[in-house]
Formats: C-alpha cells, structure tokens, sequence
C-alpha cells in the first residue's frame, strides 16, 4: 500500500513505521484506520514555499475535486451528460481520478516519471494516497518531499 522502492538505494520501505517496518499489525492499521497522518500531510506539502503557486494551487483543487472535469461541469450544469465522457475517447466518463489515475492514455504517464526519476512504485486508486506515495517516495526533507 504504502510501499515505495528507491532504484538507485534498491530497498523497500514501510512508509507508517519506517523504524520497525512492515508488520501485520501495521499493515492491518493502515487498512482499517479512518484518518490516517500520513494522508493528511498531503496538506502540508502543498503549500510549501519552494513549490510555485501555480502548482500549489492545482495539487490543492486536484486533491478536492475542483478541476473543471467534464464530470464537475455537468454537476454545475455547464455541460449536458451526454458530454461528459473522457476526451481521450475511452469511453469512460471524464473525473480528476479518471482522468489521473485510470485512463490508459493520461494516466501512463505516471510510470514515465517514476522512470525519470529513478522511482518505482504501484499507483493507487484514490488520488490523496497516490499524491502522499508519490511526494514520499524519496524520503529525505520537506522541501524535497515538496518539490516531488
């Protein structure tokens, strides 16, 4: 779940309890529990000073489902529902987490910058876990965590 393999150190780390690591206790723990502190550092991250706030401002309505998705604009009757299916033609209707994390034609590029930056990793289905994976996933400063 919250596993993350650095390429160029080849280890594995449990991310809750990067001492100990990874137990069934733990795993069972992060399952189960509803307001998980890991997640919830996605907010401190977003807002850090080294990150444009461009990007900030996109990761933070990203992570609330604000982004102008043909699913939000037929909520906000701006679009019918006839027009809301994913602009890469697959078929699917067009969502911040579709369009993120499952269509096969934007979602890919995930895994091309994972390559880039030397990272391997399994996506999530739910965008704050992948954003708090993705942005941890190297460990080491805030700032780095920040700039990722």
């Amino acid at each position: 779940m919250l596993l993350c393999s650095l390429m160029f150190q080849n280890i594995w780390q449990w991310l809750p309890d990067i001492a100990g690591g990874y137990t069934l206790r733990t795993g069972y723990q992060v399952l189960t529990y509803q307001d998980d502190p890991i997640l919830n550092d996605s907010d401190n991250l977003i807002w850090h000073t080294q990150v444009p706030l461009k990007v900030s401002i996109l990761a933070w309505r990203l992570l609330r489902d604000r982004l102008p998705t043909k699913i939000n604009l037929q909520n906000r009757v701006i679009i019918t529902a006839a027009n809301t299916y994913c602009s890469a033609g697959c078929g699917q209707f067009e969502s911040a987490q579709h369009l993120f994390l499952h269509c096969d034609t934007f979602a890919t590029i995930w895994q091309q910058v994972r390559l880039w930056i030397g990272v391997s990793g399994v996506d999530h289905y739910n965008l704050r876990a992948h954003f708090v994976q993705f942005t941890n996933c190297l460990g080491a400063t805030r700032a780095r965590r920040s700039f990722l």
